[in-house]
């Protein structure tokens, strides 16, 4: 088997014009960024019509799901039916790129190319969002340098799209009265930028305008908030973000299109690609395929209760992948040991992939369980997995994807399908839009996570105070959690119950629209592991080697 790289520098692309005029694109609704990306722009006339088909998973393992692989096989498979599909998704962060995890194109046969920019620099949107979060912080700072305005609290942080621990907690303008004013501070990585979630949820440009104009960055002497639109930063902001805002248009592997547009991530952040590539999807194609970060405990939870709500949004059906080493990890077999045939293991980590089909059946959507298949997968534990489907009443099919592109697929997109077909279900959310953030915190932690209740630290009851003094606690919640348990607890593994989630502090993100919550240990600046993976990247020969 070729390395993922390999495949995708082998793979033929189609010129990135000829792809939009296949698609209908006029010359005026898209800039090319080089011959195999282009920035989208639609007429004012194209309106979204696609069924929405969101790909979630069940708990996270270091491994991970294959969830973005799934997401293009499906629409890959899509295809070989006929069906016109688009495929929409996150931009990888550098931080997991050059530490962990790696890049996140997809994989094997079932990937957006090209695949190097992509997990790279790409259009330089990440950039953008990094420059214009620090041009915001700069600005604050030379505000109260200046005496312009004196602020009890400064809430703004800088950001940089790498994993450098020795950010999280700074001070600031030490060295003298010319360098600013002493200011315990810190850097979030770039996708945790509430910039980041503003870019996401707009809706066009006048929202984008709106939402940063509301972005609180301060708390005065009087206890107010104080904003981008005080400060007088929005129009720098918007000027750094225009063309960031714009979705990315490139292509999978087998020439479906693709929107690749935004990346915060779902353990620290709200976990969606943008509103705007979700759309464009949903105009290009009779079926926009998308994926939410992490499980469905994450990044699902809040596609639905934060992005759908804020855009109108509602997806035909609902893809819940699994594999039969995530669910034998979650059976408490070791890392090293989950390729190897352990029926017994696999019925023990079932009632983790029972607990995300509840979860998902809550909100309405018709679900399908999609396995991602691995050579080592015996028929006996393929079999345990689709009887407890059928117990549970909800679809099941085996993904190829990695192996056979989209070939593989095609069972899974036959029961999408299948799924999706008929009049698409109205939504039920987890809270009410007028529930207070404690109250949503609690239903949340309740109803998704499997808790008895919540306790808020002393650090979150004053973070609450200052909130409902400033009238926004009726947001939605964005929860920060570990991807890896349903609980707040790496190492609680299955599906735990009856436990207290412990909530560390509240964060306001006005213009996003939401309050972050923090629970467990999360951090919003991860750090580098021992052995990075930006040891193993490197140029041979011209072409850029070690990227996965």
């Amino acid at each position: 088997m070729k390395s993922d790289i390999e495949i995708a520098q082998e793979a033929k692309l189609i010129r990135i014009d000829e792809l939009a005029h296949s698609a209908g694109l006029s010359d005026d609704e898209f800039e090319p960024y080089g011959r195999d990306k282009a920035k989208v722009s639609f007429h004012k006339d194209r309106k979204p019509h696609g069924k929405l088909i969101l790909v979630t998973a069940t708990s996270g393992m270091p491994a991970g799901s294959g969830k973005t692989t799934t997401s293009i096989a499906l629409t890959q498979g899509l295809k070989r039916l006929g069906e016109k599909a688009v495929v929409a998704l996150r931009e990888p962060s550098l931080g997991p790129c050059f530490g962990m995890k790696g890049g996140a194109a997809g994989g094997g046969y079932s990937q957006v190319l090209p695949m190097e920019s992509i997990n790279l620099h790409f259009t330089g949107d990440f950039h953008a969002i990094t420059a214009a979060n620090n041009l915001l912080a700069a600005m604050i700072d030379n505000a109260r340098h200046q005496g312009q305005v004196d602020l009890k609290t400064v809430i703004w942080r800088r950001v940089l799209d790498v994993n450098d621990r020795m950010l999280r907690n700074i001070v600031t303008g030490l060295g003298g009265p010319a360098n600013g004013i002493p200011t315990e501070t810190g850097f979030d990585i770039t996708v945790a930028s509430e910039l980041m979630a503003v870019l996401c949820l707009a809706n066009d440009l006048d929202d984008l305008r709106a939402r940063i104009d509301r972005l609180v960055v301060g708390i005065k002497r009087d206890g107010s908030a104080y904003t981008c639109k005080d400060l007088g930063a929005t129009g720098a902001l918007m000027a750094l973000l225009l063309e960031a805002m714009k979705p990315n248009l490139v292509q999978t592997l087998e020439g479906n299109l693709a929107f690749v547009h935004g990346g915060p991530f779902a353990n620290i952040a709200h976990g969606c690609n943008s509103v705007v590539a979700t759309k464009a999807a949903m105009t290009l194609g009779d079926w926009a395929v998308t994926e939410a970060g992490f499980g469905s405990d994450l990044g699902a939870e809040k596609f639905m209760n934060i992005k759908c709500r804020a855009a109108g949004l509602t997806p035909s059906a609902i893809v819940l992948v699994t594999s039969t080493k995530a669910l034998k990890w979650h059976g408490m077999v070791p890392l090293p040991e989950i390729g190897k045939p352990n029926v017994e293991a696999l019925k023990k980590g079932l009632c983790n992939l029972d607990a995300h089909i509840d979860n998902l059946k809550h909100f309405g959507p018709e679900i399908v369980v999609s396995l991602n298949h691995f050579a080592t997968d015996t028929d006996e534990e393929i079999e345990v997995i689709r009887a407890r489907c059928a117990e549970k009443g909800v679809r099941f099919a085996v993904c190829d994807g990695f192996i056979k592109g989209g070939e593989g697929a095609i069972e899974l997109a036959k029961a999408v399908m299948d799924a999706a077909n008929g009049e698409t279900k109205p939504l039920h959310f987890t809270y009410e839009a007028d529930d207070d953030v404690v109250t949503k915190l609690q239903k949340l932690a309740v109803n998704v996570y499997g808790a008895k209740d919540i306790e808020l630290s002393a650090a979150a009851k004053k973070d609450l105070k200052q909130i409902q003094e400033l009238g926004f606690d009726r947001l939605p919640v964005c929860v920060a959690k570990t991807p890896y348990s349903l609980s707040h607890e790496p190492t609680w593994l299955g599906a735990p119950k009856g436990f207290t989630l412990p909530v560390q502090r509240l964060i306001l993100n006005a213009g996003a629209g939401f309050v972050v919550a923090t629970t467990g240990a999360i951090m919003r600046m991860p750090g580098l592991p021992k052995q990075p993976a930006a040891l193993h990247i490197d140029v041979v020969n011209g072409k850029i080697v070690g990227l996965s």
